[in-house]
């Protein structure tokens, strides 16, 4: 069995407190310790608000992320079955959105 990682610091929502620990590695762990399991499309989108993050230096509206990511809103909330940016940048160890989730 594989040792279990050491997750950083998180807030009560489970979010880290230090932005720069996060590793993809970590990001894994802490869905792992969330019970949550990460598909390879979850991933991607992870990996697209980093991008975006690094871009714009904000956390993107769900509605604006699902145009930068040219996907259908509904389809988001499908594929996270739940507010898709909570998880998106939690996982993504990227600030609380804020507005509309």
């Amino acid at each position: 069995m594989e040792a279990e990682m050491d997750i950083p610091q998180r807030d009560g929502d489970g979010y880290l407190t230090d932005m720069s620990a996060w590793t993809p590695e970590i990001a894994r762990a802490m869905a792992t310790a969330d019970g949550f399991e990460l598909s390879d499309v979850q991933w991607e989108q992870i990996m697209k608000a980093r991008e975006y993050y690094e871009d714009c230096n904000s956390v993107p509206p769900v509605r604006k992320f699902a145009k930068y990511i040219e996907i259908d809103q509904k389809e988001l909330f499908k594929i996270w079955m739940t507010g898709p940016m909570k998880p998106i940048t939690k996982y993504g160890g990227l600030p609380k959105p804020t507005g509309c989730v």
